[in-house]
């Protein structure tokens, strides 16, 4: 399975993108994921021709290459960073290369409760009319308390944290399958 995970921050540090590349590593075995960052791309202006914004098509065509798509969202006073939400703009005008797409949420933060609210954000946005991604339904993976949780090497020692990811990511992985071989209405 091939899978693109997007970094939902332009920050340079990241726990989420630690997450990504530790989730990289440990499910090399299942999936062969390509982290993708958010950072060098333009902020949305729908006044900017789509077809010339080179940076934006290449993004584009990784996630509707891709068997699904893993987005690591932070929280930022209680929703999502304005990066990601530009990012999610561009693939919903005139590309929907979201449209269809298996999408499994994950984030951590700083608080107990992780990107819960963030998470519930992108949730709505990702259902959008203009979007409409298959969100993996009923499960959520939130890390909280990040700073403890992830160490300095970026790897991710939590115990009860890399089960409950192991199980969400399995999850995901027969939600994408089912979606793919038509077992499931979208």
């Amino acid at each position: 399975m091939k899978l693109v995970a997007i970094v939902g921050t332009n920050a340079e540090l990241s726990y989420n993108r630690f997450l990504l590349h530790w989730m990289r590593k440990h499910f090399a075995g299942v999936a062969e994921i390509e982290v993708l960052e958010i950072a060098g791309l333009p902020a949305f202006n729908e006044d900017l021709v789509t077809s010339e914004q080179d940076d934006v098509l290449a993004f584009a065509r990784k996630i509707e290459g891709a068997d699904g798509v893993i987005i690591s969202c932070p929280e930022y006073d209680h929703s999502i960073p304005a990066a990601l939400k530009s990012v999610l703009e561009w693939l919903s005008y005139q590309l929907n290369s979201l449209k269809d797409k298996p999408v499994l949420i994950v984030g951590g933060s700083y608080g107990p409760l992780g990107s819960a609210r963030a998470q519930l954000h992108l949730r709505q946005i990702l259902a959008s009319p203009e979007i409409q991604a298959n969100v993996l339904p009923g499960k959520e993976f939130l890390l909280g308390n990040v700073q403890q949780a992830i160490d300095s090497a970026g790897e991710l020692t939590d115990l009860s944290s890399i089960a409950d990811l192991e199980e969400c990511f399995a999850e995901f992985v027969r939600y994408a399958q089912a979606l793919q071989r038509g077992w499931l209405q979208a």
